[in-house]
């Protein structure tokens, strides 16, 4: 069978990104959690993560636009120390 784009589940990645939420932020350290929508728990740390509509420059640029708690759209990548995730994109507020 071959995919179309109708096997898209647009409710479930909106703008092409897993959905989750920040679980965890230590803004001193620069680290954090994201539990996806599935409950898995997947680790980040700045400056390998980019946070949608942050600043460029500077050592944690985004890190203000997210807070614990915040439902956000991410995306993942594998690096040596397993699965992390590399791109944040906070939802914008309505």
């Amino acid at each position: 069978m071959v995919a179309d784009e109708n096997d898209f589940d647009s409710e479930r990645f909106p703008g092409n990104f897993y959905q989750g939420m920040i679980l965890k932020l230590d803004r001193a350290r620069g680290r954090g959690v994201v539990r996806s929508h599935s409950g898995k728990e997947i680790p980040f740390e700045f400056p390998f993560v980019a946070v949608a509509g942050a600043r460029i420059g500077g050592t944690m640029p985004g890190i203000d636009l997210i807070r614990e708690g915040d439902i956000v759209g991410f995306d993942v990548g594998w690096t040596s120390k397993g699965l992390r995730v590399t791109a944040i994109h906070p939802r914008t507020a309505a």
